[in-house]
């Protein structure tokens, strides 16, 4: 589930590494990606092959000077990119090893972790000629800017509020706040609630959906929630609250936090989740009889894993989720690092489809290669009060505006039914 919607995931994991064309040439390897110097040498980072799998598994850093020398700096951790020079010496962003569920690091052309330790998220680097390079930083719910020699340059907050667009003024919005919660563990854990316009935690209880992200090494962000996936404004405009919670396997607290999920999919990530329901029902800003999960991607998982671990949702969203590991290890594009979270039937909604009752629908892009459209066809034949709409010409996300409103009509008939 390597890839998102753009709307939801500046970064779900951080979108694969694009191979691009760049007019270097390194003897049986495939160039990734291209950083150059003031003086003109180049930085590359090269794939073992076009593909992903074995591709971005076994990456590599080379140096070209610039009469076409090519000193090989080894091979690096996994889904290396982002190179950056700082003086004379690269820096990289990959996968924290060993885990290819561990988060992203920086490392330097020695291949050293350059932010071991940090309690934040290094998700992208960016080059300043003749000042140390910019890492940005997911950090919670924020995003810092800071030189990689570890001064701070900012943070940024997102806005509730959509840019100023003629369309847009006079729409009430729902009311966004953040939340610090503690797991059945103690693990600090955050997240955010969005009530419907005009309505407070006094008015509750409300109906309350949850919206568990992608990846699962993406965040949710407190910027405004307004995308085509069905997302929190778009239920707060049909009186409905959300929780988004940020349950461990996600960005923005460290590798550890990101590690956690490895190989145990679905397991504490989904005590997380629910230990944020349980808090706001107790609290009485939710019904707690009236309750709808809705995900995609890795959130289409938890969502249909959610309903074979309790039968509290009276409704499920799955968009574009896995159903069985094993297979999509098998068939789908990023195997080796779905084996990475779940390898076993154990993990699968599969294998215990048969405690579902929540009524579900499914759905899924008919040529999505990230997650293919069987794991959708699986969960709809084991859940015989499911719908499944498959949509053509689709991939991982949807593309086409009329799949899009199409999409958001059903989930608006579906989770009426609260």
């Amino acid at each position: 589930m390597r890839e998102l919607t753009d709307e939801i995931a500046a970064a779900h994991r951080p979108p694969p590494t694009k191979p691009t064309s760049t007019g270097v040439s390194i003897p049986g390897r495939h160039v990734a990606e291209v950083a150059r110097h003031p003086d003109g040498r180049l930085a590359v980072i090269t794939w073992s092959s076009p593909k992903i799998d074995p591709g971005l598994l076994n990456p590599a850093l080379h140096v070209v000077e610039t009469g076409g020398t090519v000193t090989d700096l080894g091979a690096t951790p996994a889904d290396a990119g982002s190179p950056v020079w700082w003086g004379d010496e690269v820096c990289y962003l990959a996968l924290t090893p060993p885990h290819l569920q561990g988060g992203n690091a920086v490392f330097d052309q020695r291949h050293r972790n350059l932010t071991e330790g940090m309690r934040a998220c290094p998700i992208d680097l960016v080059q300043d000629d003749g000042e140390a390079p910019v890492v940005v930083v997911a950090t919670g719910l924020d995003t810092e800017f800071r030189r990689l020699d570890g001064r701070f340059l900012a943070r940024v907050r997102g806005s509730h509020l959509p840019p100023r667009y003629r369309d847009l003024d006079g729409i009430p919005w729902g009311t966004q706040e953040r939340l610090r919660y503690r797991a059945p563990d103690g693990l600090e854990l955050d997240g955010l609630l969005v009530l419907p316009p005009g309505r407070t935690r006094r008015d509750g209880p409300c109906r309350l959906v949850t919206l568990v992200h992608g990846g699962p090494y993406d965040r949710w962000t407190d910027d405004l929630q307004l995308h085509w996936v069905p997302s929190a404004q778009w239920f707060a405009h049909q009186g409905i609250a959300c929780f988004l919670p940020n349950p461990r396997g996600g960005q923005g607290r460290g590798h550890e936090f990101a590690a956690a999920v490895a190989h145990k999919v679905g397991q504490e990530e989904w005590h997380d989740i629910e230990a944020g329901i349980d808090l706001l029902v107790a609290e009485g800003v939710a019904d707690g009889n009236r309750l709808g999960i809705a995900g995609w991607s890795h959130g289409g998982f938890m969502a249909a894993w959610a309903t074979t671990r309790t039968d509290r949702f009276k409704v499920a969203l799955v968009g574009a989720g896995i159903s069985d590991w094993p297979r999509l290890i098998a068939t789908g594009e990023w195997g080796a690092f779905e084996a990475a979270l779940g390898d076993s039937p154990e993990h699968s909604p599969l294998t215990y489809a048969d405690r579902i009752s929540t009524p579900m629908l499914i759905v899924h892009g008919a040529d999505d290669t990230n997650v293919p459209v069987e794991q959708a066809e699986l969960l709809h034949g084991a859940v015989k009060h499911s719908e499944l709409v498959v949509y053509p010409g689709e991939g991982h996300s949807l593309r086409q505006r009329e799949h899009r409103l199409d999409l958001l009509n059903r989930a608006r008939r579906l989770f009426a039914k609260l």
